[in-house]
């Protein structure tokens, strides 16, 4: 087992301390996150050797499946090492064809909370994200009631910390009006940087800020300058994006998702990738 987290660990509360690179578990599920996986054993050795590299941040949700990639998890690494965090999200549902439906009622943000309690296996769950359902959100609708139903939680023990997914300045502020918000995961990558205030937010509040689609998404991250840096460091176009986000604030943690051990290696060797100031340059530029 590695002796050290990969790209370091960042510490959001005496008991919230998260590797910076971490693991999606997403893919785990079946095609569209939807159903088993086509290789249920295969899945499971994902999920150990993530934690034999090192990583002590498992990003889940009970909608991925739905239920499939947390009984995934718990089948595979219940009971839980003592530093892992397992960092999960309500907000949506799936109906009988896999559409993602929103769910965020507080009843239903309540219920989800002890769906995903049941299916880890856990008295409490580590941290929560609220997903508020935008892919970007530029938004000033009010979550106050939303949020806190979850904070309601958090004070029954039941949840320890809270985060949102999907969220605008304007969002975050409401919300730590009701309760302290430890993760935020919105879109932001090499290419997409209008997250960047809101990085920059999160790194003055000691909140971890977890990109989706680090490598671009269903649209994956390309450009001469990224292979160009690449090539010369002897690395993957997608090592060095990840690389990239690591380097770029010591707020970033990351969250890729792979259904492949060998994969998952490849991303987690990106932790170990440290880019030169030129090549930094170069990248920044693509953003601009």
């Amino acid at each position: 087992m590695a002796t050290s987290a990969p790209g370091g660990t960042i510490t959001l509360a005496p008991d919230l301390t998260l590797s910076r690179m971490g693991y999606g578990a997403m893919q785990l599920a079946g095609p569209g996150v939807f159903g088993p996986p086509k290789d249920r054993d295969r899945a499971l050795a994902v999920l150990r050797e993530a934690v034999e590299l090192g990583i002590t941040h498992i990003d889940t949700s009970d909608y991925y499946g739905p239920y499939v990639v947390n009984e995934l998890i718990r089948e595979a690494l219940h009971p839980y090492p003592a530093d892992l965090r397992i960092v999960t999200k309500v907000g949506a549902r799936r109906d009988g064809t896999g559409s993602w439906l929103p769910a965020q009622e507080p009843h239903q943000l309540k219920a989800q909370v002890h769906d995903n309690l049941r299916r880890l296996g856990v008295d409490a769950l580590d941290a929560v994200n609220l997903r508020l359902g935008a892919v970007e959100s530029d938004g000033d609708e009010s979550i106050a009631e939303r949020f806190g139903a979850l904070a309601e939680l958090q004070q029954e023990g039941l949840v320890r910390h809270l985060g949102l997914s999907g969220v605008s300045v304007a969002q975050l502020t409401e919300a730590q009006a009701i309760a302290p918000v430890v993760t935020v995961q919105n879109l932001y990558n090499l290419a997409n940087r209008k997250d960047d205030d809101l990085v920059e937010r999160c790194a003055a509040d000691n909140i971890a800020y977890a990109p989706f689609f680090p490598l671009g998404g269903f649209s994956q991250l390309q450009h001469d300058a990224l292979d160009s840096v690449a090539a010369r460091l002897d690395a993957s176009s997608q090592q060095v994006a990840l690389a990239w986000l690591l380097q770029h604030s010591p707020a970033i943690v990351l969250i890729p998702g792979t259904s492949s051990v060998d994969h998952l290696r490849e991303n987690v060797a990106a932790a170990e990738l440290t880019l030169p100031a030129d090549a930094i340059a170069e990248l920044d530029a693509i953003g601009k």
